[in-house]
């Protein structure tokens, strides 16, 4: 089944979208729809066929009142004159479109209408009738989304058996310049490319999620889809770094290489290399090393503004000076996951990257109070911190990031844990200080703050929320 992603379907599902079906209450107890803004609850229905009342005319009606049309005869041709009876007397019979008919197929209305739907309901609405589809089609209706496609999907077996690839021409229409391919080979690619009429220039993006592509198919990609400037591998584990020496291109802005277990330092090198270009690099590979920080070239230090490190093991503080001193003009750095950084390793961060805007420490065991002390000195620009899972963090920490104006969004999720990892030989060791209310309370300061995350604190209590309620009316506090 085809799926779309759009970056809403990211959000927390307490933010509300646009579109609400209001039932008035009309005199003649007939009732009128009228679309206004709302909740995404009432807009769902919307597209659901029992919610759509089926307007019926009383028993008995006086003279001079007509029964008002169904749903499906605004869609319909003519409506039937109908014979006469004792009870009604003849209806004459409509000449020209009915009033409704033209609204609901004014192209004017649609096109102001049908940007409150969600892309599953455009989907759904397309099929309602050809001029709906006209008009859905435009790409500006589809700005944003990802098309998903599995490789089973790709094809129709024909009646002798043989597969056929799928037409991709609705996709042309809505001008799709992003795909997400799982589970796809190098013929598969292949078969892509030569079927999709905008491939060659038109796309921007792809993301090839658990495939068995190879470097020769890799090659073949980026050698033919001359559009392509964002790439995405993840779980794809038949190429290699060689691949990667034979096909990157400089063209390329942004890529992202995760779970793939063939990239190591030499990767890094390939990429720093061949990719001059580079705004963006998000890396999860457990084999990357200190010496691989050092690899960025001088003009990447000027392009890279977000460099995402997602549990790469092997890397210590060492290679955060390498880091630091690599790519100075960072404004979003993470480091999850990279359990070998402590509190020394932050305080380069503070020192040396004083244009970060976005901060991710998640998974740090390591890092205590000091390094949120290092952050509130030096981080004056920063607006996002991810603090998730960092045991060692206490109220103390908390009094340091109350100062920080510039903040906006702070996650604590799951600093409560009962056990803390170590290092040193041992598997466990019992004791963990946990964040308390009162340190919690002091966020208060934080009168900027628009979205705060305490999923599995035990210090997050209905009365802090309430409290928060009270002095931070325009921050997001989820549980």
């Amino acid at each position: 089944m085809l799926k779309m992603t759009t970056p809403n379907d990211l959000k927390s599902p307490c933010v509300p979208r646009n579109g609400l079906v209001k039932l008035t209450a009309q005199t003649n107890c007939l009732g009128s729809a009228s679309i206004t803004k709302g909740t995404p609850a009432a807009k769902n229905r919307l597209c659901q066929s029992s919610s759509v009342p089926t307007i019926l005319p009383p028993a008995i009606l006086p003279c001079h009142m007509e029964p008002l049309p169904t749903a499906a005869s605004l869609l319909a041709g003519d409506i039937d004159d109908g014979s006469p009876t004792c009870d009604q007397p003849p209806r004459r019979k409509l000449s020209k479109p009915s009033l409704e008919r033209q609204l609901v197929l004014d192209e004017k209305v649609l096109n102001r209408l049908l940007w409150y739907f969600t892309t599953v309901e455009k989907c759904i609405l397309a099929q309602v009738c050809k001029t709906w589809r006209k008009v859905l089609y435009q790409p500006k209706f589809w700005e944003g989304v990802t098309p998903i496609l599995h490789a089973k999907e790709l094809y129709s077996l024909l009646p002798g058996g043989e597969k056929q690839f799928v037409s991709l021409q609705a996709f042309a229409l809505r001008g799709f310049h992003s795909f997400c391919l799982v589970g796809v080979s190098d013929l598969d690619i292949c078969e892509f490319i030569d079927n999709y009429p905008l491939s060659k220039k038109g796309v921007r993006s792809v993301s090839l999620k658990r495939s068995t592509i190879t470097d020769a198919g890799l090659e073949v990609m980026l050698e033919q889809m001359q559009g392509l400037v964002h790439l995405e591998l993840s779980g794809c584990n038949d190429f290699t770094e060689a691949g990667l020496w034979s096909s990157l291109n400089a063209r390329l802005t942004s890529l992202s290489v995760s779970d793939c277990i063939n990239v190591a330092d030499d990767a890094i090198a390939a990429i720093s290399q061949l990719l001059p270009n580079l705004s963006e690099l998000s890396l999860q590979a457990y084999h990357v090393t200190d010496t691989a920080m050092a690899y960025f070239t001088a003009k990447q230090g000027y392009t890279t503004h977000t460099l995402r490190l997602h549990s790469c093991w092997e890397i210590t503080n060492h290679g955060v000076v390498n880091m630091v001193h690599s790519l100075p003009n960072l404004t979003a750095l993470s480091l999850s996951g990279c359990s070998k950084i402590t509190d020394d390793g932050v305080e380069l961060v503070a020192e040396n990257l004083r244009k970060l805007r976005s901060l991710d420490l998640s998974w740090c065991p390591r890092i205590t109070d000091m390094a949120l002390e290092y952050i509130a000195c030096d981080l004056h620009k920063l607006e996002e911190l991810i603090l998730d899972r960092c045991i060692r963090i206490t109220d103390t920490g908390l009094g340091y990031l109350s100062t920080m104006s510039s903040l906006r969004s702070l996650y604590l999720r799951w600093c409560c844990q009962v056990c803390q990892y170590t290092f040193s030989g041992d598997f466990m060791r019992p004791g963990c200080p946990l964040l308390t209310t009162t340190g919690l309370s002091g966020l208060i300061q934080l009168q900027d703050l628009e979205e705060l995350e305490l999923t599995n604190c035990p210090g997050a209590t209905p009365e802090l929320f309430k409290y928060y309620s009270q002095h931070l009316p325009r921050c997001m506090v989820i549980e």
